[in-house]
């Protein structure tokens, strides 16, 4: 059986799936929307992300699965935060994505929705730079503290920062 075209568009999703309860938690928030193969994305201004998160684990949506992030460099917006959560009672995810631009990658943290995006978003601030306001504990998670750079930004040198080379000790 052929997979059925994905559905784009906020209002062509609100017309294919008027009781979702996740997009009608939504609706007022959402920038756009995407439905495939049974799983619902939503865009989200990155200054609603946390009502966004509160809204979806009201209307049932109650473990966060991970946060991670794409970098698009060049592309602006730069960065895409995306958030998979997980409702068990309803039995269906829902993705929401917030896109920030290089110049101000910073987006607030959903640690007092979730707390277990503690180590999450400490990973992609390690990894991709992207800072979360109001985070309990935003340090480095992967990378030793004295790291020079994000490994996983596209702009990064494929052999990382690295000193000039030391002349030999003499002998």
């Amino acid at each position: 059986m052929p997979l059925a075209p994905a559905i784009t568009g906020i209002d062509a999703v609100r017309e294919d799936q008027p009781t979702h309860p996740a997009l009608a938690a939504l609706a007022s928030i959402a920038s756009d929307a995407k439905w495939d193969r049974n799983e619902l994305t939503l865009t989200i201004p990155r200054e609603e992300i946390v009502d966004a998160c509160r809204a979806v684990q009201q209307a049932g949506y109650n473990f966060l699965e991970t946060v991670t992030a794409v970098d698009w460099y060049p592309s602006e917006p730069r960065f895409q935060i995306t958030y998979h959560i997980l409702s068990h009672g309803l039995k269906q995810r829902v993705r929401l994505i917030a896109r920030l631009s290089g110049d101000d990658a910073v987006i607030a943290s959903i640690t007092p929705v979730w707390p277990s995006a503690n180590f999450y978003e400490r990973e992609v601030f390690d990894l991709f730079g992207v800072g979360f306001t109001g985070h309990p504990r935003l340090t480095r998670i992967m990378m030793p503290l004295d790291w020079q750079g994000h490994p996983l930004r596209k702009d990064y040198p494929v052999a990382g920062y690295r000193e000039a080379p030391r002349p030999p000790p003499p002998q």
